[in-house]
């Protein structure tokens, strides 16, 4: 990457807020692994931290990488390779060049794939840290105005009334366009074709292209809208082949998983797993993993939702916010190290996020669309703070983000009340 070009990417990037998290991480280890969906923008982040690059999409690169890795991996460091799963050998002589050198933010690897397991000698465990890159949060995009500080809720700070610009049509607007940075600039008729561009993309070749296995496109299809159908729900395998099969003869569960396979490597779905405290109580706990569209407008593309549509099918729209809603929060948690859980047990009690600080600390929120299921939700929280009290630290916060409450506010009961478009980091 020339010096001029390098200069030109900087003058148009675009803050991401995992960036200071990638920058300490280059501080810390030898490489950086991002990985994420196609288009969510690793490639300009790593360009963003690296000081050279190779781009393994141009024919070029490809061919040297795959003549010559320790040449193709030459340059001031850090430096980028992106897409590297095309030529795996890359990782195993990053990988040994790290050990030889001992030195840190040498490289930084992006990937829109995650390779086969046997795909490379080493994991990079010690060598490489990893860190998922999502498409852009509501704050990202410039459609929060982060007035409430995510990491400061986690730091004791109260929130402030503040009143909300957003209302349940723009909602829907916002998860059918999604989080896609080619979107910035656009204006709102050609932002909304991108997730069907996309979804087209991926169905007409990356299925194929991502092992050379032939697959059924029809059969591709009707799974991703199965899946749509489900989000934020926990489908079993059953459930999603007599969904396909609509009558028919459904597809086997072997056939299904292999689909469900190349879909995750794809980063097309992410899985929000269960969080499972460190209880002494006899509560049981369900282990099932919830499934969402790595950007809501996939899950609306794939079910061929408009705004128009969808902004009438309030159940659906409800799933499709707790999607968003789960990426935002993934984004922000991810630049200051944990997770996003979401819990239910045997009483029937389910919270949709439980975010859990490296640190030990957690916080509880809810999500819901509009306003008439807020005291349920707020209801639910305290139900979950006073049946692990005692047995974990208190939570750092409980609070329920919405789309139509008008306003942000703390109940009587302690719970905050933040519409999703002042959420920032």
């Amino acid at each position: 990457m020339s010096k001029d070009a390098s200069a030109d990417s900087e003058n148009r990037y675009r803050y991401r807020v995992i960036d200071n998290r990638v920058a300490e991480l280059l501080k810390i280890f030898g490489g950086v692994h991002i990985t994420g969906p196609k288009w969510c923008g690793k490639s300009w982040t790593g360009m963003h931290h690296s000081r050279s690059a190779l781009f393994i999409g141009d024919g070029d690169s490809a061919a040297l990488a795959k003549l010559d890795p320790e040449l193709a991996l030459e340059g001031e460091r850090p430096r980028l390779i992106d897409e590297w799963q095309d030529v795996p050998k890359l990782w195993d002589v990053a990988r040994r060049i790290i050990d030889l050198e001992a030195e840190k933010g040498m490289f930084i690897f992006t990937g829109s794939v995650t390779p086969p397991k046997k795909a490379t000698l080493h994991t990079g465990t010690g060598r490489f840290a990893k860190i998922r890159m999502r498409t852009m949060s509501l704050f990202e995009s410039g459609d929060s105005n982060g007035s409430i500080s995510f990491s400061d809720m986690f730091n004791g700070k109260k929130i402030a009334n503040k009143r909300s610009n957003l209302n349940y049509r723009k909602t829907v607007y916002l998860m059918c366009r999604g989080g896609w940075p080619v979107i910035l600039g656009m204006d709102e008729k050609d932002a909304i074709q991108v997730s069907g561009i996309y979804m087209t993309s991926i169905t007409d070749s990356d299925f194929s292209e991502i092992d050379g296995v032939r697959r059924n496109n029809t059969t591709m299809k009707l799974l991703l809208r199965s899946l749509a159908r489900n989000s934020a729900g926990s489908p079993t395998v059953q459930t999603l082949a007599q969904d396909i099969a609509e009558g028919g003869t459904p597809p086997s569960e072997s056939t299904l998983r292999g689909y469900l396979d190349v879909i995750r490597r794809l980063f097309i779905i992410d899985d929000q797993e269960a969080w499972l405290p460190s209880l002494r109580s006899k509560t049981r706990l369900r282990r099932s993993s919830k499934i969402h569209f790595a950007d809501p407008s996939l899950a609306a593309a794939a079910l061929k939702a408009s705004p128009e549509v969808l902004v009438r099918n309030v159940t659906t729209a409800g799933q499709l916010f707790e999607s968003m809603c789960y990426r935002d929060l993934c984004v922000y948690t991810t630049a200051i190290g944990g997770n996003v859980f979401h819990y239910r047990d045997e009483s029937g009690l389910e919270i949709d996020n439980i975010i859990e600080l490296n640190d030990g600390r957690w916080g509880a929120i809810e999500v819901k669309l509009g306003t008439s299921e807020i005291d349920k939700a707020a209801a639910n929280l305290i139900s979950l703070k006073n049946k692990v009290s005692g047995e974990i630290p208190e939570p750092s916060f409980l609070a329920i983000l919405s789309a139509t409450s008008g306003m942000a506010y703390i109940r009587e009961d302690g719970v905050y009340v933040i519409p999703v478009d002042m959420l920032g980091p």
